[in-house]
């Protein structure tokens, strides 16, 4: 049987994941994994995350399915493909304080770039090879650890989109990387009885908080959004790094 303890972190996790997600339509790995590698495995941890993701995340696909432009799409989506089985190698192979640590300068990272700035840096001209590096390594980092919109996430930013433009490109790019990971460690043996059970509990949770992160994305303003995410990102990297190095 799972300990109080242990029960309570799931939820957390489990809750802000969901949360962000409906927010943002990414960031599940980057709130859950700092509960949840403090009570299991990584290899345990990024499996619920992807199923978890994903399973939410279909939610906000449905959402801005009218607004994806399948060629954006295209240029960050299949170099991510190519990139997942190297994540998958990296991920069999990495220790659970090792992750703790990239996940804390992921958000930090973001936080603090944009946090610098009065206003948002903003691009309009074409960059197809970027798009493309950036999309590579998103897939690699989805296979590794869920992040795979971490790195999409902060390009986008610089563009001057909307947030439902934002989303509409980050949402599916998240879904379909992270489903295929989720697939291709199901084959590898990664959701045992246990995993199960912990899906069971911690994807209704998460769903209810999604939910509630669509009504906020619904009503909140694209600067305060951008903001918001900038926020919420940065004081979880320190509130990570300071726990893990203490």
């Amino acid at each position: 049987m799972f300990s109080l303890e242990f029960l309570i972190l799931l939820a957390a996790g489990a809750l802000a994941g969901g949360f962000v997600n409906g927010l943002a339509g990414f960031g599940t790995a980057l709130f859950a994994l700092g509960w949840w590698l403090q009570i299991m495995p990584p290899l345990q941890a990024v499996a619920l995350v992807l199923a978890i993701s994903v399973v939410s995340g279909f939610q906000g696909v449905w959402i801005v399915r009218r607004a994806i432009q399948w060629r954006d799409l295209a240029l960050f989506l299949i170099p991510g493909l190519i990139g997942i089985p190297l994540g998958l190698q990296i991920l069999w192979l990495i220790d659970a304080d090792l992750l703790k640590l990239v996940v804390a300068g992921f958000l930090l990272l973001y936080g603090t770039f944009f946090l610098l700035r009065r206003e948002l840096p903003r691009r309009t001209n074409s960059t197809p090879l970027i798009d493309i590096t950036i999309g590579f390594l998103g897939g690699i980092l989805g296979a590794v650890a869920g992040l795979s919109g971490a790195l999409p996430t902060m390009w986008i930013a610089l563009r001057d989109w909307t947030k439902e433009q934002s989303r509409a490109l980050l949402q599916p790019y998240n879904v379909i990387i992270l489903g295929i990971s989720a697939i291709l460690l199901a084959f590898e043996g990664a959701y045992t009885s246990d995993t199960l059970v912990l899906l069971a509990i911690a994807v209704p949770l998460a769903m209810l908080a999604a939910q509630a992160g669509f009504a906020v994305f619904r009503r909140i303003p694209t600067t305060r959004f951008r903001r918001l995410l900038v926020v919420l990102m940065f004081i979880s990297g320190i509130v990570l790094l300071v726990r893990e190095l203490l």
